[in-house]
C-alpha cells in the first residue's frame, strides 16, 4: 500500500499546489460551508457523491486544515462512515482520524520540505491545532 506520504507528494504534482480546497475540486469532491455547531467539519459520501462539510464558523485557517484533514478521510478512507462507527460499533477509530491529520499536516506543508518547520508556525499559520501537532510528535511520524 502506497504510503501517506507518497500519495500526498503525488496529490501536490498532479494538481501543481498544496491547495486542499483545489485539490478536492480537481478530485471532485464537493466542500460545502454550514453551520455544524460544535463539529468543525465532517466527509460523507453517498451514492457515490463525495462531500467535505465545513463549519461555516471556522477561521480561514481553521477551514484550511480542516479541508485537508477531511480531503485526507476522502482519499485514505472513501467508504469509513465514521459517525456511525463512532456512534453505533466499539470499532476504535482514533488510527483513522490519525492518518487524516497526519494527511492535512503533510499536505499543508508539503510546500516547505526543504525548510524547517517550527510547531509555533505550523500551529499559527497554517491552523494545525496544537493538540494533532502533539499527538503527531508523540507517535513519532516525522
Amino acid at each position: 500500500m502506497e504510503s501517506i506520504t507518497r500519495k500526498v507528494e503525488r496529490l501536490v504534482e498532479r494538481n501543481k499546489t498544496n491547495c486542499p480546497f483545489t485539490i478536492a475540486q480537481s478530485l471532485g469532491i464537493a466542500v460545502v460551508f454550514e453551520n455544524l455547531g460544535n463539529t468543525l467539519g465532517y466527509y460523507s459520501k453517498n451514492f457515490r457523491i463525495k462531500i467535505i462539510h465545513i463549519n461555516e464558523n471556522t477561521s480561514d485557517k481553521q477551514r484550511e486544515f480542516i479541508c485537508s484533514h477531511e480531503l485526507g478521510h476522502a482519499i485514505l478512507h472513501p467508504n469509513a462512515n465514521t459517525p456511525f462507527l463512532k456512534k453505533n460499533t466499539l470499532f476504535s477509530i482514533d488510527q483513522i482520524e490519525v492518518e487524516a491529520n497526519f494527511f492535512a499536516v503533510k499536505l499543508l506543508l508539503a510546500n516547505k520540505a526543504t525548510e524547517m518547520i517550527y510547531i509555533n508556525e505550523a500551529i499559527e499559520e497554517y491552523g494545525v491545532p496544537p493538540r494533532v501537532v502533539n499527538m503527531i510528535l508523540e507517535r513519532k511520524f516525522f
